[in-house]
């Protein structure tokens, strides 16, 4: 599963980065400016709403927050390390 997640997101990326570039083509073309827009708005949203939340629940899932949370246990631990690497 961990291997299809991130293929399917590399095949998102790919598709909405030539869904962009096919759109400022046709916005460059006489005919094409609504189309084209609405080419580069739908790459857009589509990387907003759906690449970038599979892309964060990708890379976050198994990990613990409390590990990368600034609570007072980790700045002491923080502190411990740095004391450390000044001896």
């Amino acid at each position: 599963m961990h291997k299809a997640r991130r293929i399917l997101i590399i095949l998102l990326f790919f598709g909405l980065i030539a869904v962009f570039v096919f759109g400022v083509y046709y916005q460059s073309q006489e005919d094409g400016l609504i189309l084209g827009n609405q080419m580069i708005g739908l790459a857009v949203v589509g990387g907003f709403f759906v690449l970038m939340p599979l892309f964060i629940y990708h890379r976050w899932k198994n990990k613990k927050v409390d590990d990368y949370m600034l609570t007072k246990e980790n700045i002491l631990k923080m502190k411990e390390f740095n004391d450390s690497k000044e001896r």
